[in-house]
C-alpha cells in the first residue's frame, strides 16, 4: 500500500506558530488590562518603577514582581563615576598631606639667654649665691609643648655646688618661642673659694660657674628630653643686677 499523505500535518505546523503567538502575546500583555477599573484606582495599584510612570502595578506585589530594564538603560552605568572616583583620591590625598604637615613632630630647642642678676650672702662657714638665669624655649611645632621637670646642675670645675629642679615649667604655644627665669643657689663651701670672695681689695671676684641642664617636654603625644651645657660668669664678692650673656658650650 501506498503512503498516504496526512491531511493534518500542515495543521500540526499551524498549531504551533499559534501556540507561539499566544505566548509572545501573552509576555507583551500588561499586568493590568485597559479595561481593568484598578488601573485606574490609586488605592489599589502604585506607580511602576520601570513604566517611564505611565504604568500601574497592584498594590503590595512590589516586592514579588521583577522588574526587566534594557542593558543600555543608564541606571546600569552611573555618569561622572570616573569623576567622583578621582575627586575622591584628590580629596583624600590632600588631607593628609596637611595631617602629615601639621602633625609631623619638630624640635624643641632650649638655649641660654643671660644672668638676670645674682645676690651674695656671706655666712660664717660659707658664701651663698641666689643666681637668676633665663632660657629660651623654642617650639617650632603646631601644637602646644609642655616642659617639665627642669633640673640644673652648677660645677666650679668638677666640684658641684649647687642644683635646682622644677617640676612643672611651662608651655609654649605652637610656633612660638618663650623666656623662661629660674633661680639656682650656689653654695660655696670650699675654704679657699670662700676666701677667694671675700677678698674686698679685688674689684671683680669672677667665678666660673658649669651649668648641665635637663628638660623633658612633651607634646603630639610623646615625650622627649632636652639637655644643654653652658658656662656662665658673676661676681661672687658683689651683688650685680646687670644681665651679661651665657656661653654656650662649642658643638
Amino acid at each position: 500500500m501506498g503512503a498516504v499523505p496526512s491531511r493534518f500535518h500542515g495543521y500540526t505546523g499551524g498549531a504551533g506558530s499559534q501556540h507561539s503567538g499566544i505566548e509572545q502575546d501573552n509576555d507583551n500583555r500588561p499586568i493590568i488590562e485597559k479595561d481593568d477599573s484598578r488601573r485606574y484606582s490609586s488605592v489599589d495599584t502604585v506607580h511602576c518603577p520601570t513604566c517611564l510612570g505611565t504604568g500601574r502595578i497592584p498594590r503590595g506585589q512590589e516586592s514579588k514582581l521583577v522588574a526587566v530594564i534594557p542593558c543600555n538603560d543608564q541606571r546600569l552605568s552611573p555618569r561622572h563615576t570616573k569623576l567622583y572616583v578621582a575627586v575622591s583620591v584628590g580629596v583624600c590625598l590632600l588631607v593628609s598631606s596637611l595631617v602629615l604637615f601639621f602633625l609631623f613632630p619638630r624640635s624643641v630647642l632650649i638655649s641660654p639667654v643671660a644672668v638676670k642678676s645674682s645676690f651674695v650672702y656671706f655666712t660664717e662657714a660659707d658664701v651663698q649665691i641666689n643666681i637668676t638665669n633665663v632660657l629660651n624655649i623654642t617650639n617650632n611645632n603646631f601644637a602646644a609643648v609642655q616642659a617639665y621637670n627642669l633640673t640644673v646642675q652648677a660645677l666650679n670645675f668638677d666640684m658641684v655646688v649647687g642644683t635646682v629642679s622644677i617640676k612643672n615649667v611651662t608651655s609654649v604655644k605652637p610656633r612660638s618661642i618663650i623666656m623662661y627665669s629660674f633661680v639656682i643657689p650656689i653654695k660655696l663651701t670650699d675654704p679657699d673659694l670662700s676666701d677667694y670672695c671675700r677678698k674686698e681689695f679685688l674689684p671683680v671676684n669672677i667665678l666660673y660657674l658649669h651649668l648641665q641642664m635637663s628638660m623633658t617636654v612633651y607634646y603630639l603625644a610623646h615625650y622627649e628630653q632636652l639637655s644643654l651645657e653652658t658656662y656662665e660668669y658673676i661676681d661672687c664678692g658683689a651683688n650685680s643686677t646687670v644681665s651679661h650673656s651665657l656661653q654656650p658650650t662649642a658643638p
